[in-house]
């Protein structure tokens, strides 16, 4: 059974950076399709970065440039560095499993019924 554990959100202030970690068990890591999705309240789910087995990574233009997404598939460990953090960022974000790899090749990075998901972690920017 596929789990996911994120961490490292928080609150920080706008230009800031955090570092999300999201520690994967229960499958073979290294053979899905990885990434993150956020969810500001009152918004859907949307997704902002994926990552395939080779390394090739997709973003959602709002956060080009400033977040960078990588995974350790000798520790089933995926991670999003943010930086330049802005309000606009404020959300729960969410690691993602998907063996379809739909998310990683799919034109708008958007969520299919394959993928697994975590608990999220909260990060708040302020202005």
């Amino acid at each position: 059974q596929v789990h996911l554990a994120e961490s490292g959100g928080g609150s920080v202030q706008a230009g800031e950076s955090l570092r999300l970690s999201c520690v994967a068990s229960g499958y073979t890591y290294s053979s899905y399709c990885m990434g993150w999705f956020r969810q500001a309240p009152g918004k859907e789910r949307e997704g902002i970065a994926a990552i395939d087995v080779d390394g090739s990574a997709r973003y959602a233009d709002s956060v080009k440039g400033r977040f960078t997404i990588s995974r350790d598939n000798a520790k089933n460990t995926l991670y999003l560095q943010m930086n330049s953090l802005i309000p606009e960022d404020t959300a729960m974000y969410y690691c993602a499993a998907d063996p379809s790899f739909a998310f990683c090749i799919v034109a708008g990075l958007g969520i299919n019924d394959h993928i697994n998901w975590g608990q999220g972690t909260q990060v708040t920017v302020s202005s």
